[in-house]
């Protein structure tokens, strides 16, 4: 196996998703690039935006320590299975976007998964998945990282870190707000699904 991560590491992140899957091995690949080039958060803060919410996000705040809820874990929303790292202390950065030849789902596969989430799928075809899932979880975990990413520099800047802002109150459902995340409408401070639902331009 190329990938380099240890069998405790994986271990952790599967445990942490709850189960072994072809995106979660697309994760770990990402999170071993990021420790392999730019190191742990730990060591010095590093800021992952992730262009997808699929499995293998698990991964990489399982194994990297930027997540979410310290706000140097960035979702945006793009459908791309696409990871950049940030690291501050020296401005290195880097994007790994899967290559479309290492892409472990086939056609044959999605029909198979879209019929087992159906319960359309027989015993044969789950059979079936299963033997495609664990051939593409084991390709994802031997390619070397560079067969498996397209690597080069970030397509936009450094996110900016994380600021802790005033909450208001929304003069509508009467919620506390980040004031980043409110709208004035017609004198009135209003949360977001406020705001969304009397705004007329949608």
């Amino acid at each position: 196996m190329t990938c380099a991560l240890t069998n405790e590491q994986i271990d952790r992140a599967v445990a942490f998703h709850g189960h072994t899957c072809p995106g979660l091995s697309i994760g770990l690949r990402a999170a071993e690039l990021c420790l392999r080039e730019l190191g742990h958060n730990d060591a010095a803060p590093v800021t992952a935006v992730v262009e997808t919410d699929m499995c293998g996000v698990d991964a990489i705040q399982v194994l990297t320590g930027c997540t979410f809820g310290k706000g140097n874990l960035i979702h945006r929303d793009h459908g791309k299975m696409a990871f950049s790292f940030y690291r501050a202390s020296d401005g290195r950065a880097l994007r790994a976007v899967i290559r479309p030849e290492a892409r472990p789902v086939t056609p044959e596969m999605t029909a198979l998964m879209r019929k087992s989430m159906d319960g359309t799928a027989t015993d044969e075809e789950k059979r079936r998945m299963a033997a495609m899932r664990a051939e593409a979880i084991r390709r994802i975990m031997d390619l070397p990282l560079e067969e498996l990413f397209e690597i080069a520099p970030p397509t936009t800047p450094a996110p900016r870190g994380a600021k802790i802002l005033e909450s208001l109150r929304c003069e509508a459902c009467g919620e506390m707000a980040m004031e980043s995340r409110t709208r004035r409408f017609a004198g009135q401070t209003l949360c977001l699904p406020c705001f969304e639902a009397v705004e007329q331009k949608r």
